[in-house]
């Protein structure tokens, strides 16, 4: 079946399959794996090691970002004909449905593949990375949510920065534009955008500290 419900209407899609799940179900299993995700980062980081409330909300995060880029991403990045699955894979079934917002993930597009490739291949572990740093209260923790962060907030960048300049005609409905191709992504905008601001104050107070310390032992 090669008729599709993405834009533009004259995307070739050969051997194209629709979902088998509804939207709503689709949302409400992510919505439900995301719960779970952010309650078990909640709870065991208490259970185990000595973090504050902020570092537990940290953690939380950054496993789930971990988990999208990874998991998610990857599985894009990995499985180029998601559009023709047959079997009812939830991960197709993610992408089937997002595609309504950006079709350019059904069409394959070089930049869109090149960005989630990069993404989940290092944006991914070295956010489970962070997720130890924050546990352990290493000392590169701020660097390396810094580090990620501007990475994430560099690949939205080129991720709408592409959109708009290829003309910002991939979604299928104001709906879905707004939802999935705005919404979805307005988290890696505003969170990592704040972390960020987080980070860099923490480093300035470090060297700040570092520096008084030294004029101190000099005097």
């Amino acid at each position: 079946m090669d008729a599709h419900p993405y834009a533009p209407n004259d995307l070739s899609l050969p051997g194209f399959v629709p979902n088998l799940l509804s939207s709503s179900t689709i949302l409400l299993l992510f919505a439900v794996a995301t719960l779970v995700v952010f309650s078990l980062s909640w709870i065991i980081p208490g259970l185990v090691s000595k973090t504050t409330k902020m570092e537990r909300l940290l953690i939380c995060w950054w496993v789930f970002t971990a988990l999208i880029h990874i998991i998610v991403e990857g599985y894009f990045v990995f499985a180029p004909e998601f559009f023709k699955d047959k079997t009812g894979n939830y991960l197709a079934e993610i992408w089937k449905e997002y595609s309504k917002g950006d079709s350019r993930y059904a069409g394959r597009d070089g930049a869109t593949v090149l960005i989630e490739g990069i993404t989940a291949v290092v944006e991914g572990p070295a956010s489970l990375l962070a997720v130890y740093a924050i546990a352990k209260h290493r000392s590169y923790s701020d660097v390396l949510q810094l580090a990620v962060s501007l990475g994430q907030l560099y690949g939205c960048a080129m991720y709408f920065g592409t959109a708009f300049y290829e003309g910002n005609h991939f979604a299928a409905s104001r709906y879905y534009y707004y939802a999935y191709f705005i919404g979805a992504n307005a988290s890696w905008v505003i969170i990592p955008t704040l972390i960020s601001i987080r980070s860099w104050i923490n480093i300035c107070q470090f060297c700040n500290t570092i520096n008084s310390t030294n004029k101190t032992k000099s005097l």
